[in-house]
Parts: structure tokens; sequence; C-alpha cells
């Protein structure tokens, strides 16, 4: 899966902290090397209610977003297409989308935006996976990051920054904001109603501060 398709090493606290962010059902029931981590030291309960075998519920969106998390830190860098050299906004998330759904982006965010294949998606519809778009230079889509639930969204911002979560509930990130696009691909394979019922997770804490 993903995570060993990654340089593999023990999850930071950050990592940690960060992947309660994303809607407990995607770790509830996992059989993954991070949910089996965050149940084994009660960090996230397993669901007891109405679970459905993994493999029915699983989707390859959740996938995308803990191998995002992964990323956090990797410096920024103009053109940057890996975690070696590092990214910049694009380049990390057509890295993701390669690794994560065998879907090669275009280069460039405002290509990405227009991407076809990819469905435009409503603010209210937002889902963990998409990729959300926003106008720092004064042009449209000419930014954009992967969401993770719970109104925030990774990206790699700006020279001297690196890969990291912002909310997007901020006013400086909702004047920005663009739109949204999706993969079809990275839709979950299960109905809600099939989904495993999971307890509250931990909260996330604050965000790093925001840049453009």
């Amino acid at each position: 899966m993903l995570w060993s398709m990654t340089r593999a090493r023990r999850p930071s606290p950050l990592l940690l902290a960060l992947c309660l962010a994303v809607p407990a059902c995607a770790f509830a029931a996992g059989d993954d090397p991070v949910s089996r981590f965050l149940v084994e030291r009660g960090l996230v309960a397993r669901a007891v209610e109405h679970a459905a075998p993994a493999s029915a519920w699983r989707d390859r969106a959740s996938d995308m977003v803990v191998g995002a998390l992964h990323f956090l830190g990797v410096p920024y860098k103009w053109g940057g297409n890996s975690q070696d050299e590092g990214f910049d906004c694009s380049g990390f998330t057509r890295h993701v989308f390669e690794i994560s759904l065998g879907r090669t982006l275009p280069r460039r965010s405002d290509e990405q935006a227009h991407q076809a294949g990819l469905v435009e998606v409503d603010r209210s519809e937002l889902k963990p996976g998409d990729l959300v778009f926003f106008n720092t230079l004064r042009r449209a889509f000419s930014h954009v990051g992967i969401y993770i639930g719970d109104g925030r969204f990774i990206h790699s911002p700006r020279k001297g920054t690196q890969v990291r979560v912002e909310d997007m509930r901020l006013d400086y990130w909702k004047r920005r904001y663009d739109g949204a696009r999706r993969a079809p691909e990275a839709v979950p394979v299960a109905t809600a109603a099939a989904a495993p019922r999971a307890t509250a997770i931990l909260p996330l804490p604050g965000a790093p501060g925001v840049g453009p």
C-alpha cells in the first residue's frame, strides 16, 4: 500500500496528531501500519457497532491523505517534485496523486484545475483527498493543496517554508479560495450506511501560520 511506497520511518508526534484530523472512520477498522499504531496506543478506538470488513469501506482517498501527511516538513523548492529535492505546491499534489492513485497530473496548479477527468466539487461537499485551489498570486488557481478534512488542507506554501497544514476557515484562505476538484477513482467504495461507526478522536492542535 501507499505507506510502504514512501520512505519508511516511525511516525512523528506531529504526524500522529494530524492523522487524527482525518475522519475517524478512516482509521477505526483499518489494517495498515498507521491505523494499527493509533489503535494499539489508544489514540483511536476501534469501531464496534455495525463494523464492516475493512475492504468494504476503505478508500484510496484515505490512503492519499495519510501519504500526504507523511511529507510534513519537506522543504519548499520551486519546481520541486520529490521528497529528496523538495516540493512546490503543484509538485507536491502531483507526487501524492501519482503514488496514491496512479494518476499523473499536469505540472502547473492552473493546469491541474482544468485537468480532464477531474470533477468540480462544491465547497460544502469537500472530502479528504480533494484538490483545493487558491488565488495567491493575483491569478486564478495559482496555488493548490490537498484537503484532509475538518476544514484543513496540506500544501507546500512558499520559499523558506515546509509542507504543512493550514486551516481553510481562516480569512486569508477564505478570501482566496478558487474551488476544488476530485479524482473519481478516489471516491469511497462504500456508502455512508455501510461505513463503520467510530468513536470520537482527539482534536487537532492549532495549525501553523498562514502563507501564500
